[in-house]
């Protein structure tokens, strides 16, 4: 006989099942931003991308709420199985490349003030930025078509190697001082970008050149994962240029430049301070939930396929978005990522919001977190290789 659990996970129904489509919004902010200049006449609505994402969507963040609730254990499978969620993902795609060409049409066309073109590079490299989650949804996936549409989505910010770096180097370094993608205490996002950007460019090429001389192979070939990825970023770029003409390629890098550095702001706040111990042989311990800050807030959540509940997805990277779980042990943020997101960018707020939280997290013990070393001094954990 069934128990009764067995049967309530049978019948149990995804309450956020066709929200997830919401995030769908995301790729069509260009055309958003265009219907409301029209409609208003208010040529300042071509920065509606920064002013939804910052603005609007933390508002409703705090007005709807969070949801920590779970599906039930016996739903994964068939959770996981449900090929809807794929597509939700898949139809970013097209919505992002052609809200790309129809932003480069706009800024060909002449119409636009430089002041309205700069707008509109701004939405466009939130939908870039965004894209870089997609992918990043995509590329932890085994399927092929799945990894494929990871590095696509990754062209138009010029962010290719993140495909290497991040399911290689930071999955395996993530909260150690070793990681330029896990922000330390103490370092403020301006000093966390400069590296994080460096710091990543460094270790795909690095884990991109290891890969191909196990295999034999040329480090400067067709194999490289990193070279074929910007060189679809450059096909990209020039393919749009010689269609629309010069004039879009200064907006195309702009558009790029804020899309990845929206993802290092996201990884700025998802790891800040949190360090795994050394065990005894010198080994730092398995990633677990305590090792990233969490976020149950329901609406940035959709709208970021669930990012924002990192913990699980580090002790779980093919886990899908949907399946995702909420862990009381997982240290949380106080709000969603579209508030955090600007948080970050003023460190003393940073400071003064997300400094208590972490010396709570290790009960006062910050020998024990990931803080930024000192003029001339070393992280001590990465010295001494001790807890």
């Amino acid at each position: 006989m069934a128990k009764r659990g067995d049967k309530d996970a049978l019948t149990w129904r995804d309450p956020k099942r066709y929200l997830w489509l919401l995030a769908l919004a995301v790729p069509t902010l260009p055309f958003q931003a265009a219907g409301l200049v029209w409609l208003t006449g208010t040529g300042a609505l071509w920065w509606w991308g920064p002013l939804f994402a910052f603005v609007v969507l933390p508002v409703i963040d705090h007005v709807t709420g969070k949801d920590s609730a779970n599906p039930p254990e016996a739903a994964m499978a068939r959770l996981e199985a449900d090929r809807y969620y794929r597509w939700c993902t898949y139809l970013y795609l097209p919505l992002q490349f052609g809200a790309l060409v129809w932003a480069c049409d706009q800024w060909a066309g002449g119409s636009l003030s430089v002041a309205d073109s700069l707008g509109l590079a701004a939405t466009t490299g939130v939908v870039a930025g965004v894209a870089i989650n997609t992918a990043h949804e995509l590329g932890h996936k085994r399927e092929q078509l799945e990894r494929r549409l990871s590095r696509m989505a990754l062209a138009q910010s010029g962010y290719g190697h993140f495909y290497v770096e991040h399911n290689h180097g930071h999955h395996v370094r993530v909260a150690t001082p070793e990681d330029p993608a896990s922000s330390r205490m103490g370092e403020s996002f301006w000093r966390f970008l400069p590296r994080a950007v460096a710091g990543g460019v460094r270790s795909a090429w690095h884990l991109e050149r290891r890969r191909l001389e196990r295999r034999g192979r040329r480090t400067v070939s067709r194999h490289n994962d990193v070279l074929t990825a910007w060189a679809l970023t450059i096909a990209l770029f020039t393919v749009l240029s010689v269609a629309f003409g010069p004039a879009v390629l200064p907006f195309l890098l702009l558009q790029a430049v804020i899309g990845f550095c929206l993802l290092e702001t996201v990884n700025y706040l998802e790891h800040y301070g949190l360090l795994r111990q050394r065990r005894q042989d010198g080994r730092y311990e398995r990633v677990s939930p305590r090792h990233s800050w969490n976020s149950n807030n329901t609406v940035s959540n959709v709208f970021l396929f669930q990012l924002q509940r990192h913990s699980d997805h580090h002790a779980n990277p093919l886990r899908r978005y949907q399946t995702l779980r909420h862990f009381d042990e997982a240290p949380q943020l106080p709000s969603g990522y579209a508030t955090m997101i600007v948080v970050a960018w003023f460190p003393p707020l940073w400071r003064h919001i997300m400094d208590p939280r972490l010396r709570t997290h290790y009960d006062g013990d910050l020998s024990r977190a990931n803080v930024r070393p000192g003029p001339g001094r070393s992280h001590p954990k990465a010295a001494s290789g001790r807890s």
